[in-house]
């Protein structure tokens, strides 16, 4: 049986770059040429079906904004670098959900709508004010508490997700409740009227996700933890054993050949790398074929489908 193994990239790599011994280049270089080809190069030249797969992770109360985590075992570890790129479908507790991945539509749907809400008012003196919003529960990082200090100068103290102020004050805000202390640098001015700004909402299942900036963004915000399962295109996995293969064994020859190009790359050996393409090429389509023969599959069964009727009793009739 063919060895599809890192031991056996790395054999092939030497053999195709006329590199035998450790002298000419180190089997650590060769595994740096590997993986960096395996990491970055390959995910981004062929999107295979191979690594096409379902990302899960759930929802917290009240929390309407995901991204990639540094807690190992979270759905989200890593999650900016572990994946490219994100797809329809996704569903929400099972049900379907709208994805965009546009801000201009997601929010002309659901518009960021600041409340004002005058909360104390100055009197040249007082830094401290305590109080709760009428409306409740409110966005976090969308919390501004703002006046005009004694000098006609603003003041303006804003959330930073995790229910404290930066800026121009010091305080807490409970997103739920909506109590909310504050303290600001300078007094505001005498007269001068305390605003807070925020958006409030109605937390429920989420039935549409914004993907922007790395971030999953729900709408409605949810009331409860649920399951979110969105179709994602990961990264191949690196290797880092002698007997490691790669997620189809049949990549290894062109894993092999897309790290011999980079090493004639950092040599500037510009027609060994001209030499060395129609392999690679020939590789690359080889790989790609499955992918293209699973994306026909489902190009003739959308056609098929589409002129067809679906009964009541869940079948189909020719509608022609």
């Amino acid at each position: 049986m063919a060895n599809s193994t890192l031991d056996a990239i790395r054999t092939k790599v030497r053999r195709l770059t006329r590199s035998p011994s450790e002298a000419q280049i180190s089997t650590g270089d060769i595994d740096e040429y590997i993986n960096t080809f395996v990491l970055y190069d390959f995910p981004e030249t062929l999107r295979l079906f191979s690594l096409r797969t379902t990302l899960t992770f759930y929802t917290s109360p009240y929390i309407d904004t995901y991204e990639t985590s540094t807690t190992v075992g979270d759905p989200l570890y890593n999650f900016k670098n572990a994946y490219i790129t994100v797809h329809e479908p996704v569903y929400v507790a099972g049900r379907q959900a709208f994805l965009s991945q546009s801000r201009e539509q997601f929010y002309g749907i659901y518009p960021l709508t600041n409340s004002l809400q005058n909360v104390e008012t100055g009197d040249g003196v007082t830094t401290l004010f305590a109080g709760t919003l009428t409306s409740v529960p409110v966005l976090r990082n969308n919390v501004v508490f703002s006046s005009i200090d004694l000098n006609g100068e603003k003041l303006a103290a804003y959330d930073d997700g995790d229910g404290t102020f930066d800026g121009d004050g010091v305080g807490t805000i409970d997103y739920e409740t909506g109590a909310w202390t504050m303290t600001f640098t300078t007094a505001p001015g005498n007269g001068e009227t305390i605003q807070a700004q925020t958006i409030p909402y109605s937390a429920s299942i989420p039935t549409a996700v914004l993907f922007y900036d790395n971030k999953f963004t729900m709408r409605p915000v949810p009331d409860r933890p649920y399951s979110v399962r969105i179709e994602v295109y990961k990264r191949p996995t690196e290797l880092l054993l002698a007997g490691d293969s790669p997620e189809l064994e049949q990549w290894w020859q062109y894993i092999a050949y897309g790290a011999a190009k980079k090493v004639f790359e950092d040599r500037s050996d510009m027609d060994s790398v001209q030499n060395i393409m129609p392999a690679l090429k020939e590789q690359e389509l080889l790989v790609l074929h499955r992918t293209i023969v699973m994306q026909s599959k489902e190009r003739v069964a959308t056609i098929y489908t589409e002129g067809l009727g679906n009964r009541s009793d869940g079948s189909w009739f020719n509608q022609s």
